[in-house]
């Protein structure tokens, strides 16, 4: 696996936006991976806007966010 420096993008304000990765490592991902350029395709247009707006509630709210064990602990 190639190791570069990815750098992420951010927006006027600081926000995360975006990942620049370094050319080298997309071609290397794209090999071991040979579908990656495809992965979203099967996804529903009803399944992204539901993560669209879990991620929306997870950036208006961080502190509700627990940790996965908490969950199955209590279940």
């Amino acid at each position: 696996m190639l190791r570069a420096r990815v750098q992420v993008v951010e927006d006027q304000k600081g926000i995360p936006t975006g990942v620049f990765i370094p050319i080298k490592v997309w071609e290397s991902f794209k090999h071991q991976y040979p579908d990656i350029e495809d992965f979203d395709e099967n996804i529903p247009q009803w399944e992204k806007n539901f993560i669209d707006k879990r991620l929306e509630t997870i950036n208006r709210h961080p502190e509700r966010l627990q940790p996965i064990n908490t969950l199955f602990e209590n279940l």
